[in-house]
């Protein structure tokens, strides 16, 4: 729900090889792809993260707050409007325009 619904991800089917495995792929643009993986003892990302660009910063700022997850406002890089958020296991991530 997280990356699909409230980041707006189109997710990707799996290969049948990999499928069994769990987790799940999402579309980034044309050519890229987010994969999250599945583990028993997962240890969140909470310095190292993965960076989104996203066209409406607000509308999506707006929609994550909505849904309950905190959104952290960032004003250290000039000229970069941007905001942190967590992903619902932990992992920081960055959205930016």
């Amino acid at each position: 729900m997280f990356f699909g619904q409230l980041l707006g991800l189109r997710e990707l089917p799996k290969p049948p090889a990999l499928a069994a495995r769990g987790g799940v792929w999402f579309a980034i643009g044309p050519t890229q792809q987010l994969h999250i993986g599945v583990t028993d003892e997962h240890t969140p990302a909470r310095k190292a993260h993965p960076a989104f660009r996203a066209t409406d910063l607000d509308a999506l700022a707006a929609t994550l707050a909505a849904a309950g997850h905190e959104v952290r406002w960032d004003d250290e890089l000039p000229g970069v409007r941007r905001f942190f958020v967590t992903d619902p296991w932990g992992n920081r991530l960055e959205v930016l325009t």
